[in-house]
């Protein structure tokens, strides 16, 4: 059996990481400790893998899942379900376990499909050529701001059927509530609930007015859809409607803003991208991952790495990490849009794999050849700021010129 490692130098990383400057660059931390061992310990008793090997096997074992809500009073939350934006979180995919999430998982895969998603090309270039057409009239923009928070809040609200007049409401709504993924305390929910709040109930009206009139979006198809006499209930719609749309633009908003800044910053990759964009998106996707850690919580014992986990221990897997991993990648932290074997973690694995990464590939694959298209002089400007999380890995503003 392999030891668990326990360190003032591992100590000392996992603080690190939870400042701005350790978010910002953390990829020599994660280095270290991938070093250090295939599973640590951090000071408040979390379990950390690093390693391809580990975080893979983590994703996708059943016998790990998620905080069962029995189990949140020990973790100093008994009155989650009066808060909207942990009550949005712990009953919707990402925080549920079978047979719960294989039920809702099933009803909503049979709305959210590939051909609903592939529908939505024609619409997602045509904004991928609005929002270019306002940047190339400028001489400087912030990237964020003017495409890749449009582009993916427009193309769920096109795919949920919110009228466009009403989306540039959810940028910070969206922020602000998912904060929780990275840490919870008073500050953060205080801003959390009330956009929490806000965003489910819009989605309520909304449902309401699809149940009067259905139209061919999928909030009208996930309230009218019953399968084997099985359907969403009104909390289960609202809550998975958030869901989905909050997934829907936050990993693509990072993807994109990450996704550009290693394009301009290896001019000489740009012939790769043109000539398979799939390829090219994956690659970035492994490269700097908008999501960079999952949770799960070990529901019997299970042994990984050696490791055994015991039930109730809590696993986080720092997947950003393992998309760097030597032992899996050749020449990790170089960016090769040509790289043959470059499927990551950056959606996650097993049941919980990110139902909206179809959608997510889509947009990147269509936009990055036609920003470097029309926009070729595209370079960065001063003034970027990360955000300050580790779970999700992105800008706050993104400043560019033509």
């Amino acid at each position: 059996m392999a030891d668990i490692v326990e360190s003032r130098e591992v100590s000392a990383l996992i603080a690190e990481l939870s400042t701005v400057v350790g978010r910002e660059e953390p990829y020599g931390h994660y280095a270290r400790l991938r070093e250090i061992g295939a599973v640590v310990r951090a000071d408040d008793g979390t379990l950390i893998v690093t390693r391809w090997t580990e975080c893979a096997a983590v994703a996708r074992d059943h016998r790990l899942g998620k905080m069962p809500v029995e189990l949140l009073a020990h973790a100093g939350l008994a009155d989650w379900a009066e808060h909207p934006a942990l009550y949005g979180y712990f009953t919707s995919l990402l925080g549920i376990n079978p047979p719960d999430h294989t039920r809702l998982r099933r009803l909503v895969s049979s709305s959210f499909t590939a051909r609903r998603v592939q529908a939505l090309r024609p619409a997602t270039e045509r904004m991928i050529d609005d929002l270019i057409d306002v940047m190339a009239g400028r001489s400087s923009s912030d990237f964020v701001e003017a495409f890749a928070f449009p582009l993916p809040c427009n193309v769920i609200s096109e795919l949920l059927g919110i009228p466009a007049a009403d989306r540039a409401q959810f940028q910070h709504l969206v922020s602000d509530w998912s904060a929780v993924l990275d840490d919870i305390t008073p500050e953060v929910l205080s801003k959390a609930n009330p956009a929490a709040k806000a965003v489910r109930e819009y989605l309520a009206a909304l449902a309401t007015e699809r149940r009067r009139q259905p139209r061919e979006d999928l909030m009208s198809a996930l309230v009218g859809h019953e399968e084997a006499g099985d359907r969403l209930t009104e909390d289960e719609l609202l809550t998975m409607a958030g869901l989905l749309f909050a997934a829907g633009f936050e990993t693509t908003t990072n993807l994109l803003s990450n996704g550009l800044v290693a394009l301009l910053e290896h001019p000489e990759q740009r012939p790769a991208l043109f000539a398979d964009p799939a390829a090219a998106v994956q690659e970035l996707l492994r490269y700097d991952s908008p999501v960079q850690n999952i949770d799960r919580t070990a529901l019997e014992a299970t042994t990984i790495a050696g490791v055994t986990f015991q039930p109730g221990d809590r696993i986080v897997a720092y997947t950003g990490s393992a998309n760097r991993d030597p032992r899996r990648f050749s020449e990790p932290d170089r960016l090769d849009l040509k790289r043959a074997d470059n499927a990551s973690l950056a959606f996650g694995g097993g049941m919980h794999y990110c139902l909206g990464a179809p959608m997510a590939r889509l947009e990147a694959e269509i936009a990055f050849p036609r920003l470097f298209e029309r926009l070729p002089g595209l370079r960065l400007a001063p003034g970027a700021a990360r955000r300050d999380s580790l779970t999700i890995r992105g800008y706050d503003a993104l400043p560019v010129q033509n």
